[in-house]
């Protein structure tokens, strides 16, 4: 008798999902794509139809695409695994993964561009309103490592920080790596439970331990063993106080 396997719950998800599928050749033009990317993607309004890929997104995202098919061109077809990033568009969250295609000589032909939306997994629900919401709230923070996709839960995180592009994620557990970059974040983030401090920091206000001051510099100390400073600008510390009941 045959063994009965336990459902999964992530795997369920992701057979729900339906799956872009794009084609570039090898200098990176769109040659085809499948019906869900032409549903998902502006088709009739960003022309020329071969530079949909790059012309889509916007200027945060661009240069992550073409981080990941720099990457997926220099890897060797013995060892080109699909190279995966997360890419935040309005109202949704895709899972983008790059694979370099190559003749029977190993040369690059070009690339499939492969993408799933991930907004039910890392969104919450909103509450009904008249004007629709253009950004999905995030309860969960999707993170990429090691070409595998994991997430953090929002009340786990004590703060974020920018880091170019992308952002480095404190929990505390330590520091986990984000590729969305803070300005995404901070759009889809509880606004009355993280706020942009700096313009480099985002805090989980319910994680404050400390306010201070050093000379005519702002501070605040977040709770857990040695967790850094993080520096408030000026512009936001009246806003700060109120938002922690201090008047």
């Amino acid at each position: 008798m045959d063994a009965k396997i336990a459902p999964n719950p992530s795997l369920y998800l992701f057979e729900k999902f339906d799956i872009g599928v794009i084609h570039l050749d090898a200098k990176r033009h769109v040659v085809a794509m499948n019906d869900f990317a032409r549903r998902v993607l502006p088709v009739d309004k960003k022309q020329p139809f071969d530079k949909l890929v790059t012309s889509f997104h916007s200027e945060r995202s661009k240069p992550k695409v073409k981080f990941l098919l720099d990457e997926a061109s220099g890897c060797p077809m013995s060892n080109a695994g699909p190279m995966t990033m997360i890419i935040n568009i309005p109202e949704q969250v895709l899972l983008i993964k790059v694979s370099r295609l190559g003749n029977e000589q190993g040369k690059t032909t070009g690339f499939v561009l492969v993408f799933y939306d991930v907004t039910q997994v890392v969104g919450q629900e909103q509450p009904p309103a008249e004007a629709p919401v253009r950004n999905v709230r995030l309860s969960r923070i999707p993170m990429v490592a090691n070409q595998k996709v994991s997430f953090v839960d929002t009340q786990d995180v004590l703060c974020l920080e920018s880091q170019a592009h992308s952002t480095r994620v404190l929990t505390r557990d330590g520091y986990h790596f984000c590729n969305l970059s803070i300005g995404d974040l901070a759009l889809r983030l509880d606004p009355a439970q993280f706020m942009r401090v700096h313009r480099r920091f985002i805090v989980n206000l319910r994680a404050v331990q400390e306010l201070g001051r050093d000379g005519s510099k702002t501070h605040l100390a977040l709770k857990g063993k040695k967790t850094p400073l993080i520096p408030v600008s000026r512009s936001e510390v009246g806003r700060l106080r109120a938002a922690l009941g201090l008047g």
